[in-house]
Protein backbone atom coordinates (compact mmCIF):
# COMPACT_ATOMS: atom_id res chain seq x y z
CA UNK A 1 0.00 0.00 0.00
CA UNK A 2 1.13 3.31 -0.56
CA UNK A 3 2.95 5.30 1.98
CA UNK A 4 3.13 8.97 3.48
CA UNK A 5 6.56 9.40 0.74
CA UNK A 6 4.54 7.73 -2.24
CA UNK A 7 1.68 10.11 -1.47
CA UNK A 8 4.15 13.14 -1.14
CA UNK A 9 5.80 12.89 -4.05
CA UNK A 10 2.08 12.20 -6.03
CA UNK A 11 1.14 15.21 -4.46
CA UNK A 12 4.56 17.32 -6.15
CA UNK A 13 4.03 15.84 -9.49
CA UNK A 14 0.50 16.88 -9.49
CA UNK A 15 0.22 20.29 -7.82
CA UNK A 16 2.08 22.33 -10.87
CA UNK A 17 0.18 20.47 -13.18
CA UNK A 18 -3.72 20.69 -11.96
CA UNK A 19 -3.09 24.49 -10.72
CA UNK A 20 -5.03 26.74 -12.84
CA UNK A 21 -7.12 23.75 -14.45
CA UNK A 22 -11.13 23.82 -14.38
CA UNK A 23 -13.03 20.60 -14.28
CA UNK A 24 -15.55 20.88 -16.83
CA UNK A 25 -17.13 17.34 -16.07
CA UNK A 26 -17.22 14.77 -14.16
CA UNK A 27 -17.66 11.03 -14.75
CA UNK A 28 -17.88 8.05 -12.34
CA UNK A 29 -16.94 4.61 -13.58
CA UNK A 30 -17.47 3.60 -9.98
CA UNK A 31 -19.53 5.08 -7.63
CA UNK A 32 -17.81 2.83 -4.93
CA UNK A 33 -15.09 4.62 -4.24
CA UNK A 34 -17.06 8.67 -4.15
CA UNK A 35 -19.29 7.56 -1.10
CA UNK A 36 -20.91 8.75 0.59
CA UNK A 37 -20.95 11.48 -2.44
CA UNK A 38 -23.16 10.31 -5.30
CA UNK A 39 -22.17 10.35 -9.18
CA UNK A 40 -24.86 13.32 -9.01
CA UNK A 41 -23.82 15.27 -5.88
CA UNK A 42 -19.72 15.07 -6.79
CA UNK A 43 -20.35 16.41 -10.25
CA UNK A 44 -22.71 19.27 -9.34
CA UNK A 45 -19.96 20.00 -6.48
CA UNK A 46 -16.63 19.93 -9.00
CA UNK A 47 -17.93 21.26 -12.38
CA UNK A 48 -16.57 24.58 -12.98
CA UNK A 49 -14.52 24.35 -10.37
CA UNK A 50 -11.20 25.33 -10.45
CA UNK A 51 -7.55 23.74 -9.09
CA UNK A 52 -6.52 25.59 -6.87
CA UNK A 53 -3.18 23.20 -5.27
CA UNK A 54 -2.61 19.91 -3.92
CA UNK A 55 -2.05 19.08 -0.69
CA UNK A 56 -1.08 15.93 1.69
CA UNK A 57 -2.16 15.05 4.85
CA UNK A 58 -1.19 11.60 6.12
CA UNK A 59 -1.55 9.58 2.86
CA UNK A 60 -4.74 11.33 1.25
CA UNK A 61 -4.05 14.18 -1.04
CA UNK A 62 -6.06 17.24 -0.58
CA UNK A 63 -7.51 19.10 -3.58
CA UNK A 64 -8.13 21.99 -3.41
CA UNK A 65 -10.67 24.12 -5.35
CA UNK A 66 -12.87 27.21 -5.98
CA UNK A 67 -16.33 26.80 -7.43
CA UNK A 68 -17.21 30.12 -9.20
CA UNK A 69 -20.47 31.00 -7.06
CA UNK A 70 -21.22 34.54 -5.78
CA UNK A 71 -18.75 37.01 -5.10
CA UNK A 72 -14.84 35.88 -4.65
CA UNK A 73 -16.48 32.05 -5.19
CA UNK A 74 -16.34 29.08 -2.85
CA UNK A 75 -13.60 27.32 -1.97
CA UNK A 76 -13.95 23.26 -0.96
CA UNK A 77 -11.74 20.15 -0.85
CA UNK A 78 -11.79 16.60 -2.74
CA UNK A 79 -10.12 14.01 -0.57
CA UNK A 80 -8.32 11.31 -2.78
CA UNK A 81 -6.84 7.53 -1.40
CA UNK A 82 -5.06 5.77 -3.38
CA UNK A 83 -6.04 2.45 -1.22
CA UNK A 84 -4.03 -0.67 -2.25
CA UNK A 85 -3.97 -0.20 -5.92
CA UNK A 86 -4.46 3.37 -6.73
CA UNK A 87 -2.72 5.40 -9.59
CA UNK A 88 -4.08 9.51 -10.32
CA UNK A 89 -2.06 11.04 -12.98
CA UNK A 90 -3.20 12.99 -16.24
CA UNK A 91 -3.65 11.82 -19.73
CA UNK A 92 -4.58 13.43 -23.30
CA UNK A 93 -8.16 13.90 -23.51
CA UNK A 94 -8.20 11.76 -26.79
CA UNK A 95 -6.34 8.77 -24.92
CA UNK A 96 -8.07 5.61 -24.64
CA UNK A 97 -10.05 5.63 -21.06
CA UNK A 98 -7.87 3.49 -18.86
CA UNK A 99 -9.98 -0.01 -17.55
CA UNK A 100 -10.30 -0.07 -13.94
CA UNK A 101 -10.42 3.86 -14.41
CA UNK A 102 -12.42 5.03 -10.99
CA UNK A 103 -13.16 8.60 -11.80
CA UNK A 104 -11.59 10.42 -14.61
CA UNK A 105 -12.04 14.89 -14.83
CA UNK A 106 -12.84 16.76 -18.21
CA UNK A 107 -10.07 19.28 -18.08
CA UNK A 108 -10.08 20.22 -21.65
CA UNK A 109 -7.23 18.92 -23.60
CA UNK A 110 -5.99 16.62 -20.47
CA UNK A 111 -7.90 14.55 -18.61
CA UNK A 112 -7.05 13.75 -14.61
CA UNK A 113 -7.52 9.86 -14.23
CA UNK A 114 -8.07 7.71 -10.69
CA UNK A 115 -7.74 4.46 -11.62
CA UNK A 116 -8.08 1.54 -9.08
CA UNK A 117 -7.92 -2.05 -10.22
CA UNK A 118 -9.35 -3.17 -6.54
CA UNK A 119 -11.11 -0.05 -5.74
CA UNK A 120 -10.43 0.20 -2.25
CA UNK A 121 -9.58 4.02 -2.71
CA UNK A 122 -11.71 6.66 -2.31
CA UNK A 123 -12.12 10.35 -3.77
CA UNK A 124 -14.82 12.20 -2.26
CA UNK A 125 -15.66 15.69 -0.74
CA UNK A 126 -16.07 14.24 2.39
CA UNK A 127 -13.54 15.22 4.81
CA UNK A 128 -14.71 12.75 7.86
CA UNK A 129 -11.13 10.64 7.62
CA UNK A 130 -9.44 13.21 8.78
CA UNK A 131 -10.70 14.32 11.74
CA UNK A 132 -8.75 12.14 14.35
CA UNK A 133 -5.58 11.78 12.90
CA UNK A 134 -1.90 12.29 14.18
CA UNK A 135 0.52 15.11 14.24
CA UNK A 136 2.37 14.94 10.84
CA UNK A 137 5.86 12.94 11.29
CA UNK A 138 8.34 15.76 9.39
CA UNK A 139 6.37 18.30 10.95
CA UNK A 140 7.18 20.32 14.20
CA UNK A 141 4.24 19.28 15.73
CA UNK A 142 5.42 15.42 16.11
CA UNK A 143 7.81 16.18 18.81
CA UNK A 144 10.02 13.20 21.20
CA UNK A 145 7.73 14.29 24.21
CA UNK A 146 4.93 13.82 22.45
CA UNK A 147 6.20 10.58 20.91
CA UNK A 148 7.28 9.23 24.28
CA UNK A 149 3.75 9.81 25.77
CA UNK A 150 2.06 7.80 23.16
CA UNK A 151 4.33 5.13 23.83
CA UNK A 152 4.40 4.83 27.34
CA UNK A 153 0.66 4.08 27.72
CA UNK A 154 0.65 0.96 25.53
CA UNK A 155 1.81 -2.50 25.66
CA UNK A 156 1.42 -2.76 21.86
CA UNK A 157 4.51 -4.38 20.14
CA UNK A 158 6.31 -1.01 18.94
CA UNK A 159 5.80 -1.95 15.45
CA UNK A 160 2.39 -1.96 15.76
CA UNK A 161 2.03 1.54 17.90
CA UNK A 162 3.47 3.43 15.03
CA UNK A 163 1.58 2.52 12.67
CA UNK A 164 -1.34 3.45 14.61
CA UNK A 165 -2.83 7.25 12.40
CA UNK A 166 -3.61 8.28 15.62
CA UNK A 167 -0.22 8.59 17.29
CA UNK A 168 2.20 9.42 14.51
CA UNK A 169 0.51 9.58 10.47
CA UNK A 170 1.75 7.88 7.35
CA UNK A 171 3.85 5.27 8.82
CA UNK A 172 3.23 2.31 7.60
CA UNK A 173 4.15 -1.22 6.81
CA UNK A 174 7.41 -0.49 4.68
CA UNK A 175 8.86 2.34 6.96
CA UNK A 176 8.10 1.04 10.00
CA UNK A 177 9.79 -1.72 9.39
CA UNK A 178 12.95 0.31 8.05
CA UNK A 179 12.52 2.85 11.08
CA UNK A 180 13.13 0.34 13.67
CA UNK A 181 15.69 -1.15 12.05
CA UNK A 182 17.61 1.98 11.70
CA UNK A 183 16.70 2.92 14.93
CA UNK A 184 18.34 -0.73 16.48
CA UNK A 185 15.05 -1.34 18.23
CA UNK A 186 13.33 -4.89 18.30
CA UNK A 187 9.63 -4.41 16.66
CA UNK A 188 8.34 -7.19 19.14
CA UNK A 189 9.30 -5.08 21.95
CA UNK A 190 6.10 -3.71 23.96
CA UNK A 191 6.00 0.12 23.52
CA UNK A 192 5.87 1.08 27.06
CA UNK A 193 9.16 -0.80 27.48
CA UNK A 194 11.55 1.28 25.16
CA UNK A 195 13.60 3.67 26.95
CA UNK A 196 13.89 7.25 26.23
CA UNK A 197 17.19 7.18 24.32
CA UNK A 198 14.80 4.58 22.32
CA UNK A 199 12.51 6.79 22.04
CA UNK A 200 14.54 9.54 20.70
CA UNK A 201 16.32 7.08 18.19
CA UNK A 202 13.08 5.92 16.98
CA UNK A 203 11.75 9.25 16.77
CA UNK A 204 15.04 10.54 14.65
CA UNK A 205 14.35 7.04 12.96
CA UNK A 206 11.31 7.57 11.63
CA UNK A 207 11.80 11.39 10.33
CA UNK A 208 15.24 10.07 8.21
CA UNK A 209 13.76 6.98 6.27
CA UNK A 210 10.75 9.20 5.45
CA UNK A 211 12.85 12.00 4.17
CA UNK A 212 14.65 9.89 2.11
CA UNK A 213 12.18 7.93 0.64
CA UNK A 214 10.80 11.13 -0.55
CA UNK A 215 14.31 12.17 -1.86
CA UNK A 216 14.74 9.36 -3.89
CA UNK A 217 11.17 9.32 -5.01
CA UNK A 218 11.27 12.93 -6.32
CA UNK A 219 13.91 11.83 -8.61
CA UNK A 220 11.22 9.48 -10.71
CA UNK A 221 9.84 10.82 -13.67
CA UNK A 222 5.84 10.34 -13.06
CA UNK A 223 4.47 11.41 -16.73
CA UNK A 224 3.30 8.64 -17.61
CA UNK A 225 0.28 5.98 -16.57
CA UNK A 226 0.68 2.91 -15.13
CA UNK A 227 1.40 -0.49 -16.91
CA UNK A 228 -1.87 -3.08 -14.52
CA UNK A 229 1.28 -4.86 -13.24
CA UNK A 230 3.38 -4.55 -9.46
CA UNK A 231 5.37 -1.37 -9.59
CA UNK A 232 7.71 -1.65 -6.96
CA UNK A 233 6.45 0.32 -4.36
CA UNK A 234 5.50 3.64 -6.37
CA UNK A 235 1.92 3.05 -7.04
CA UNK A 236 1.08 5.73 -9.66
CA UNK A 237 3.40 3.90 -12.33
CA UNK A 238 6.69 3.18 -12.70
CA UNK A 239 9.70 3.45 -15.62
CA UNK A 240 11.29 0.61 -16.63
CA UNK A 241 14.48 0.14 -14.17
CA UNK A 242 13.04 2.70 -11.84
CA UNK A 243 11.42 0.68 -9.05
CA UNK A 244 14.61 -1.56 -8.69
CA UNK A 245 16.08 1.87 -7.83
CA UNK A 246 14.47 2.32 -4.87
CA UNK A 247 14.06 -1.12 -3.73
CA UNK A 248 18.07 -0.71 -3.12
CA UNK A 249 17.63 1.47 -0.38
CA UNK A 250 15.54 -0.75 1.89
CA UNK A 251 17.50 -2.28 4.30
CA UNK A 252 14.75 -4.72 5.40
CA UNK A 253 12.01 -4.76 4.10
CA UNK A 254 10.79 -7.60 1.53
CA UNK A 255 14.43 -9.06 1.97
CA UNK A 256 13.64 -11.99 4.40
CA UNK A 257 16.36 -14.87 4.87
CA UNK A 258 18.91 -12.10 2.56
CA UNK A 259 21.96 -11.36 5.15
CA UNK A 260 21.56 -8.19 6.69
CA UNK A 261 24.25 -5.19 5.20
CA UNK A 262 25.25 -4.38 8.62
CA UNK A 263 26.14 -7.02 10.72
CA UNK A 264 25.28 -10.37 7.94
CA UNK A 265 22.60 -12.40 10.09
CA UNK A 266 19.75 -13.49 8.11
CA UNK A 267 17.00 -10.74 7.97
CA UNK A 268 13.82 -12.83 9.86
CA UNK A 269 10.09 -12.15 8.35
CA UNK A 270 7.43 -12.13 11.33
CA UNK A 271 3.40 -11.48 11.28
CA UNK A 272 2.52 -8.83 13.04
CA UNK A 273 -1.32 -7.28 13.14
CA UNK A 274 -1.78 -9.73 9.76
CA UNK A 275 0.88 -7.86 8.71
CA UNK A 276 4.62 -8.88 7.50
CA UNK A 277 7.19 -7.42 9.51
CA UNK A 278 10.98 -7.79 8.54
CA UNK A 279 13.85 -7.23 11.10
CA UNK A 280 17.63 -8.18 11.44
CA UNK A 281 17.90 -10.97 14.56
CA UNK A 282 21.42 -9.53 15.65
CA UNK A 283 20.96 -5.80 15.12
CA UNK A 284 17.69 -5.30 16.60
CA UNK A 285 17.62 -7.56 20.00
CA UNK A 286 15.18 -7.57 22.46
Amino acid sequence: MPELPEVEVLVRHLAPLLKGMTIRSVAVHREKVIRPDTPRSLAGRLKGSRFLGVERRAKFLIFRLRKPTGKGGRELSLLGHLGMTGRMYLQPARAPLPRHAAVSLDLGRIRFIYEDVRYFGRLTTNLSSLEKLGPEPLGDAFTVELFAEQLKRSSQAIKVRIMDQAVVVGVGNIYASEALFRAGISPRKAARRLTRNEVGRLHAAIREVLQQAINCGSTIPLDFAGTGTRDGLFYYGSAAGESAYHREKLCVYDRGDEPCGACGAGIRRIVQAARSTYFCPGCQRG
